[in-house]
């Protein structure tokens, strides 16, 4: 039997919302010492609820909960405010970030630092800072913190130390392997592998995103490893970006 516990004044940020009967929601909040957790907001979706106007999606709460199931009771939220609104790229992008930590964190498994890295990033798309590299830095935060090996400073067989002026294909889950070391002419760059240069390597590890070619090689590299994570299913908001990106 799941021991029912109350938790109050939590740090916390709404990730999704879905229907739930005639009147309420099912908030999936992300929160800094409890991670992922799904709460039911009863009534929250009444005109004269106190929840209405405060289960928004980026904007840093408070919250408490209670119950010991795998969806517990939401009992009170708080807006503590200081973040602007997010409206069109930005926007998506944030829903870009809660896709992720939706599709790839496991419920009531507790990142602080990821709930840290988040934070920074929806604060930085509310201050309407460059995208792409606060994209990059949330991502590489979000496959280290979940424990994925990436192996950005050394090479994936011999752990000897990566150059910067080598060349290496990445191969997921092995890691950064010199071209030299390659079998075969031509590397196979597709599917879960891709050449990327030394200093891009070391430029990731250092979360260093003001060069372009670390821009440009990183945003290929955490693609092919996020997708690889996510098991090759397709992110929603990525399929808006890019339509956008088109237009």
């Amino acid at each position: 039997m799941a021991t029912r516990q109350r938790i109050e004044q939590q740090p916390a940020w709404v990730l999704h919302t879905l229907p739930w009967r005639e009147t309420s929601l099912i908030v999936e909040v992300l929160s800094r010492d409890h991670g992922r957790v799904a709460l039911v907001a009863k009534g929250a979706r009444r005109p004269l609820s106190v929840l209405r106007g405060v289960l928004m999606a980026f904007q840093p709460l408070l919250v408490d909960w209670s119950g010991g199931g795998e969806v517990k009771t939401l009992v009170r939220a708080e807006w503590q405010g200081g973040q602007p609104l997010l409206t069109g790229r930005a926007l998506i992008c944030g829903y870009y970030l809660n896709e992720l930590l939706i599709r790839l964190t496991a419920r009531e498994d507790a990142h602080p630092r990821l709930f840290e890295a988040y934070a920074t990033a929806v604060a930085a798309l509310g201050r309407g800072e460059p995208v792409p590299p606060l994209l990059r830095r949330f991502e590489l935060a979000l496959l280290q913190e979940l424990g994925y090996g990436l192996g950005l400073d050394a090479e994936g067989d011999s752990g000897d130390p990566i150059r910067p002026e080598g060349q290496y294909l990445y191969v997921v889950e092995r890691g950064a392997l010199p071209i030299e070391s390659v079998g075969g002419d031509e590397p196979d760059i597709s599917g879960e592998q891709m050449v990327v240069s030394g200093q891009v390597l070391l430029d990731m590890e250092a979360g260093d995103f003001s060069r372009a070619e670390t821009l440009g090689q990183s945003k290929l590299l955490l693609r092919v490893l996020i997708n690889h994570y996510l098991g090759g299913q397709p992110l929603q908001s990525r399929r808006v970006l890019k339509e956008i990106a088109e237009l």
